[in-house]
C-alpha cells in the first residue's frame, strides 16, 4: 500500500472511531436523562451511491429519544468521478488539476443533533479528508444553535473548541471562529444560524500528520463542549412559547441547510443516499 492509500485508511479508520465514540456517549446520555420516554437508541443503516459510483457509509440516526428528539451520527467514505458541476465548484476554490482529472476520494463524519428540551441547543460538527489527484485536504468544524440563548453555554462550546485549535496554533481559533461567523450566515435573513464555533476547509500546510493531528483534536473536542451542556439544561421546565421558538428556529435551520450548505450540495451531487444528506433536517418545524 502506497503513502496515500495509507493515509485514506488511515482517515477513514479514524472518522469511523469517532462516530463510534459519539454514538455511545450519545446513547449514554438518553439512558441517564429523566424522562418517561423509553431511551433512545441509534438505527443503524449502511448507505450506498448511485450505480457506477464508488464507496458508502453508515447512517446512524435516533428518532424520538429522552434527551434527543433526532440525532444522525453519519460517516462515510466515497470515491468516484466529480460531475460536470462539482468539477467546477472545486476548481473555482482554486484545487488543481480539476480540469485533467476529476477523480476524488473523502471520508469523514457529519452529525446534527435536534434536542427535544429546547433549552438545550441543536447542535452540529463534521470532520473530513478530501483527496484529488492534484491536491488533498482536511476540512470541519462544530457549531452551537440555541434557539434559547444561554451565554455561559455559548462561552463554554467556544472555549473548548479554541483549546482545541490553540494547542495547535494559536491563529486558528481567530481566524476559524470568523470564517464559521461568515459560513452560517444566512443572507436572506440577514442573521446568523446560531451563536457559531469554529469552521476550515482546504486545509493543507504540506504536513499531512500535522492536518490531521488538528482534525482530530476538533472531533475529540467535541464530547467536551456539548456533553455538559446537555446535562446542564436536559432537566429544565420547558413551556409552549418555548417550544414555539425551538420550531421555528428549526426552520431558519431547515433553510440553511437546504439552501446554502457546501455538504448538502455536495452529498447530492455526488450520488451519496439523499436520506443520509438529508439526515441533518429536524423533525418537525415551523414558519410564521
Amino acid at each position: 500500500m502506497d503513502q496515500t492509500e495509507a493515509r485514506k485508511t488511515q482517515a477513514a479508520e479514524w472518522f469511523r472511531s469517532l462516530r463510534d465514540t459519539i454514538t455511545q456517549a450519545f446513547e449514554a446520555l438518553e439512558d441517564t436523562t429523566d424522562s418517561d420516554l423509553p431511551p433512545g437508541r441509534f438505527e443503524v443503516t449502511p448507505t450506498t451511491r448511485d450505480e457506477g459510483r464508488g464507496g458508502g457509509g453508515i447512517m446512524s440516526v435516533m428518532r424520538g429519544g429522552r434527551l434527543f428528539e433526532k440525532v444522525g451520527v453519519n460517516w462515510s467514505a466515497v470515491h468516484g468521478t466529480l460531475g460536470a458541476r462539482a468539477q467546477k465548484a472545486m476548481a473555482a476554490r482554486g484545487v488543481p488539476g480539476m480540469a485533467e482529472d476529476p477523480r476524488f476520494w473523502a471520508s469523514g463524519i457529519s452529525l446534527v443533533a435536534h434536542m427535544r428540551n429546547p433549552h438545550c441547543p441543536a447542535v452540529h460538527m463534521n470532520t473530513r479528508m478530501f483527496w484529488t489527484p492534484g491536491a488533498w485536504w482536511f476540512g470541519g468544524g462544530a457549531d452551537l444553535n440555541p434557539c434559547l440563548d444561554y451565554p455561559e453555554d455559548t462561552a463554554h462550546f467556544h472555549g473548548r473548541m479554541q483549546e482545541a485549535c490553540d494547542a495547535h496554533d494559536p491563529e486558528y481559533y481567530p481566524r476559524f471562529k470568523a470564517w464559521a461567523d461568515e459560513y452560517f450566515f444566512i443572507p436572506h435573513r440577514g442573521r446568523a444560524r446560531g451563536v457559531g464555533g469554529i469552521f476550515y476547509d482546504d486545509l493543507n500546510t504540506g504536513e499531512w500528520d500535522k492536518d490531521f493531528a488538528f482534525t482530530r483534536a476538533v472531533g475529540e473536542a467535541f464530547l467536551p463542549a456539548f456533553e455538559p451542556l446537555c446535562e446542564q439544561r436536559r432537566g429544565t421546565a420547558w413551556s409552549d412559547a418555548d417550544r414555539d421558538a425551538q420550531l421555528v428556529h428549526r426552520g431558519l435551520y431547515a433553510e440553511y441547510n437546504l439552501v446554502y450548505d457546501r455538504g448538502t450540495k455536495f452529498g447530492l451531487e455526488t450520488g451519496h443516499d439523499a436520506n443520509a444528506v438529508l439526515m441533518s433536517l429536524p423533525p418537525l418545524a415551523k414558519w410564521t
